[in-house]
């Protein structure tokens, strides 16, 4: 076991189920809420004189990467599909919440070709190299693809449970226009990237808290097919899959892998079903983890002992043996006592 892996390395090794010097550490689709950042960036100037960024960028392993979008101009709240969010408060400050699904009246193919879809041209793969230069020492990862997320995003949550019950080709045909375009886009930027991407993050929120959010055989015939495809060009570049989804997925778990992702997170143990143990005992030789410590739990409620406890039992059973990257659950959230955070952190590298 080498002391002095670099970041990149120490991921490598992880995911190839080889024990490093320490469990890489990453804040893969989480992050720490403002609220939060700044009440633990108080904390440390109090008790350690020093800041977030100071304490993070030596520990964490995983840097993204990305294009820049040249696009038209977007008006303010809108993203490139034409969805539009608008901050809702939650006291302590605000989430951007969907407002606008530009497809919610649509009712034929005929509106999907009136729709104004996002073109690779709108962005500048260029950047990317450089951008690998810079941060040649840390596992990068290229982010965000999520098909079905990005379909109900323009539809509605709901109405897109309703299409695929009752308009199935419709729906179908929405979802391969999502898909149309991420596998473009991942071709474009993998080939920037010239073998030095590392990952690459997908993802589709398929769980909720108490199990699944379709049937089984439901996902398996109407949004698997399509992850498959661009899972196979990630492999094809020689880049691995992240592949989050929150929630109860311990049913789904096989058809992932069956899918072609290496890493499951976010690894929400809060919900019902989910146990780390049974995870790495059935899985853990063909597939990969990343995150688990609870932000529902014991981050926010916790007291700094019983952090540093779930990250031990965390390291000792998903990192058994190399196969995880250890992080939170999700966003860690406003009222998170800093302490914890901390607590976290340096259970990690112990």
């Amino acid at each position: 076991m080498r002391p002095d892996v670099s970041h990149r390395e120490r991921v490598r090794l992880a995911l190839d189920h080889q024990d490093t010097d320490r469990v890489p550490i990453a804040f893969v689709c989480s992050g720490i809420n403002r609220p939060a950042y700044v009440a633990w960036e108080a904390w440390l100037a109090e008790h350690r004189q020093t800041t977030p960024s100071a304490v993070l960028d030596p520990l964490l392993d995983i840097r993204g990467v990305g294009p820049a979008y040249v696009g038209p101009e977007l008006p303010p709240g809108t993203d490139m599909w034409g969805v539009h969010r608008s901050p809702q408060s939650y006291g302590a400050d605000a989430y951007a919440e969907i407002d606008v699904h530009p497809l919610a009246g649509a009712a034929t193919l005929a509106d999907l070709d009136t729709h104004r879809w996002p073109s690779t041209d709108w962005f500048d793969y260029s950047v990317i190299p450089e951008q690998i230069r810079a941060n040649r020492d840390w596992c990068l990862m290229l982010a965000n693809f999520n098909v079905f997320e990005s379909a109900w995003y323009m539809r509605g949550f709901q109405q897109i449970f309703i299409d695929l019950a009752l308009e199935p080709d419709f729906c179908h045909a929405l979802l391969e226009r999502v898909t149309g375009f991420f596998l473009a886009h991942l071709e474009r930027c993998l080939q920037a990237g010239g073998g030095g991407i590392d990952l690459v993050f997908t993802a589709d929120d398929i769980g909720g808290q108490n199990g699944l959010l379709m049937a089984l055989p439901q996902w398996e015939q109407h949004l698997k097919p399509y992850h498959v495809r661009i899972n196979r060009v990630v492999h094809e570049y020689g880049a691995r899959v992240i592949y989050h989804s929150d929630g109860s997925v311990m049913e789904a778990v096989p058809g992932l892998m069956d899918m072609g992702i290496d890493i499951l997170q976010a690894l929400q143990f809060d919900a019902r079903g989910m146990d780390p143990a049974i995870l790495k005992e059935r899985y853990g030789d063909r597939l990969c983890f990343q995150g688990g410590v609870s932000v529902q739990h014991t981050l926010p409620f916790g007291t700094p002992d019983e952090v540093r406890a779930e990250v031990a039992h965390l390291k000792a059973t998903l990192g058994r043996s190399g196969g995880y990257i250890l992080g939170p659950s999700h966003a860690i959230q406003a009222g998170t006592p800093p302490e914890n955070i901390t607590a976290m952190l340096e259970e990690a590298v112990a």
